[in-house]
């Protein structure tokens, strides 16, 4: 199928384009923050629902609790992609940031295992619209001489985010705090940002026109080689991520013996601090890259996950808790790299008016992969699987996401027209 001429916006490449990057990174940062004290505080969350102390397999219900939210949130991510393409980013922005502040609120009161897997559900379905529709904002309002800075300082909010939410068990072992109140005092912070952020946010130039013109927008996607490579390729590295964001600060005090605190916070501050670092030269070297090579950004994203596989090999054989932080601190380099790159390498390849859409799709097989990978890791931890055949796996999936990126075909700007 032959797309309509659609792709008429003039990138901006001035104040607007960077404030609208201003204003979405504390939106990113709370998206992440939930999601990361979550991880963090999973001691104390079983601890004080009384569910998971009669299971017989608690691992695993934690491990399909995580899951859960993953397919929820990925099977949304392609009605938010549609919505942000057909209507207004803007406001698929503002209403998810709303409604997922809303539920982390809720998330505070939950006292059953049932409740926690209905939050966590209401959790995915409505952060599921903030992503696509943030991503290609940014990268309608940037020309291709900034896109990969300009994700790549929102990725450094996500990363925030996690660190934020590294701290979650010191916050919950707290007596005069807990994990209700982080989860309360959270939501709160999103509601009442969401009001002013309708009016502060500018809306893509792009519009997609008659909405008859979307009915064949995922054929078209499909039919595209380098898209499904890319889809491959967004998906294979981000299972190992979802098992460092999701299982590392367990992990991290079951094999070194440290409290939940020192855990959450090892798990997380330096790989993130790390994949700070890497997202701003990565975006920084794709772009000054991209003035003598189209593919400089294919190029840079490979480069990342060639530090995450021997990063992933390393940390599922350390053998102290240091040796485990640096390995970390590989891995968030290379995230780095590749994260700061995806949305950019998608915009070389499909027309403006299909972005949404086709992060959303990127979001749904990769999404729903990492659920899996959720729920199947705690299957292997509650059959005593060695962390280093666990990890090798992994790996495995990383090296074979790099042949698969280096095929792409990015087209030029005429082609995309």
């Amino acid at each position: 199928m032959t797309p309509p001429a659609q792709d008429t916006l003039t990138p901006t490449t001035g104040r607007t384009a960077w404030l609208c990057v201003a204003f979405l990174m504390p939106v990113a940062l709370l998206n992440y923050l939930d999601r990361q004290m979550m991880a963090s505080m999973q001691t104390s969350v079983m601890a004080s629902i009384p569910d998971f102390a009669t299971a017989e397999n608690p691992q695993a219900m934690w491990g399909f609790m995580l899951g859960q939210f993953k397919w929820v949130y990925a099977a949304c991510s392609l009605v938010g992609g549609v919505i942000a393409d057909r209507f207004s980013r803007r406001w698929a922005v503002c209403g998810s940031l709303f409604v997922w502040s809303a539920v982390t609120w809720w998330t505070g009161h939950v006292t059953t295992y049932n409740e926690l897997l209905w939050a966590r559900s209401l959790m995915g379905i409505s952060e599921a619209f903030y992503i696509p529709a943030a991503l290609a904002l940014i990268v309608d309002l940037h020309s291709k001489q900034t896109r990969s800075r300009a994700v790549g300082l929102h990725q450094m909010a996500i990363y925030m985010g996690v660190i934020a939410g590294g701290f979650g068990g010191y916050i919950a072992a707290n007596p005069d705090l807990g994990w209700r109140f982080a989860f309360k005092a959270c939501g709160l912070a999103g509601m009442l940002y969401a009001v002013p952020l309708i009016f502060l946010l500018q809306d893509s130039p792009f519009r997609l026109g008659q909405g008859g013109q979307a009915s064949g927008s995922f054929r078209h996607l499909i039919q595209n080689p380098s898209f499904v490579l890319l889809v491959l390729y967004f998906t294979l590295p981000a299972m190992a991520a979802w098992i460092v964001r999701d299982w590392m600060p367990a992990i991290l005090k079951k094999e070194f013996g440290i409290g939940e605190g020192q855990a959450g916070v090892a798990a997380t501050l330096y790989w993130q601090v790390a994949a700070i670092l890497g997202a701003f030269v990565g975006g920084w070297i794709a772009d000054r890259w991209m003035r003598t090579s189209n593919r400089a950004r294919i190029y840079t994203s490979a480069m990342g996950v060639g530090m995450i596989v021997p990063a992933i090999f390393g940390v599922g054989n350390a053998s102290s808790l240091a040796m485990a932080i640096g390995f970390l601190i590989l891995f968030g380099l290379g995230w780095g790299f590749f994260d700061c790159n995806n949305m950019p390498i998608l915009s070389q390849i499909v027309p403006s008016s299909y972005r949404a859409m086709g992060y959303g799709a990127m979001n749904f097989v990769s999404i729903s992969c990492g659920g899996m990978a959720d729920w199947g890791f705690g299957v292997l931890r509650d059959a005593k699987v060695p962390l280093n055949v666990s990890f090798g796996l992994f790996a495995l999936l990383a090296i074979i996401s790099i042949a698969l990126v280096l095929m792409i075909r990015p087209r030029n700007e005429a082609e995309l027209s």
